[in-house]
Order: structure tokens, then C-alpha cells, then sequence
């Protein structure tokens, strides 16, 4: 009797059925974990950045800062002087909260260390930023694409294509 039920198309369906939701739960995961991710790193990276304007404090404190942590938190990667700094230099390119809540923070920190890299207009890391959500592009598409001017060649180019969307 079980036999002929696992080949029925009913558990079929239940099967798919549940699967899918499996897959959407882990990507929805994924995604809550990778924003507040990227919110993290932007507070930490707030906090050195309002610091070193407050207080005077060098890129040693970085160095201080990395050490203690690791040793605070063994198991956690990015916690590295180089993280810490990206951490720094991302709050200081992305002021603005809401645009970090709503756009930036959609989109992994690797992705986000890359446009800081290579990037260094507000509009042009923007409109990456918003490409890469809109075409789900991996961080080596998204290099690809800056390398080759994308933003120059489509970004300011009048077209009609979403209105015909």
C-alpha cells in the first residue's frame, strides 16, 4: 500500500509542494541573515568612522579594534583590520540609513566591498547597487560590468524600456 502512494501524483504534488517551500524559507533566511549582516557592518563601521572624527584615533585603533575582537569572537569571520576599514569606509559612502535599509543592505557585504573598491560616485554605486538586486548579478558579473563601463554605456542612455515594460 505505501509503495503505490509514493508514486501517486497527490504525494507528488505534496512533495514539490513542500520542497518549494523549503527552498523559499532558506532563501528568505539567507537574505534576513545578509542584511542584518550588512546593517552590522555599517554600525561598527559608524561607530569607528564617528570615533577617529571625535576623538583623533589613527587607523591603529583598526588594528587594536580587529585583534580584540577576534579574540572576543573566535569563531566569527570579518573581523580582520582590512574588514574593519571596508566597515569604515562603507558608512562614510553610505550615509543615508534609508538607503542602506532599502537598497544596500539587499545585496551581500562581498558584493558591497566591490562597488567601494572599484566605485567612486554616489549615483554610479547606486546604480550598480540597483542593477545587481534587479538582474541577481554574482559578485564577478558585477565586477564584469563595471570594468566594462556598463553604468556609462546604459546608465544615462535614454531609452524607453521600462515604460514599454
Amino acid at each position: 500500500m505505501a509503495l503505490p502512494l509514493l508514486k501517486s501524483n497527490e504525494y507528488q504534488s505534496l512533495l514539490a509542494s513542500v520542497k518549494q517551500r523549503i527552498q523559499e524559507a532558506q532563501v528568505r533566511a539567507g537574505l534576513a541573515v545578509n542584511r542584518e549582516l550588512v546593517l552590522l557592518y555599517r554600525s561598527v563601521g559608524r561607530e569607528i568612522l564617528s570615533r577617529q572624527r571625535a576623538e583623533g584615533w589613527g587607523a591603529k585603533v583598526i588594528d587594536s579594534l580587529a585583534e580584540d575582537l577576534r579574540r572576543s569572537f573566535p569563531e566569527m569571520q570579518g573581523l580582520s583590520p582590512r574588514n574593519l576599514k571596508y566597515m569604515r569606509a562603507f558608512a562614510e559612502a553610505w550615509p543615508e540609513e534609508a538607503i542602506v535599509q532599502q537598497l544596500v543592505a539587499q545585496i551581500p557585504w562581498g558584493h558591497n566591498v566591490r562597488i567601494l573598491d572599484r566605485l567612486k560616485s554616489p549615483e554610479e554605486r547606486t546604480w550598480y547597487t540597483q542593477q545587481t538586486i534587479a538582474n541577481g548579478w554574482s559578485r564577478n558579473v558585477l565586477v564584469i560590468q563595471i570594468e566594462s563601463g556598463l553604468y556609462h554605456r546604459q546608465g544615462h542612455a535614454v531609452t524607453n524600456f521600462e515604460r514599454t515594460l
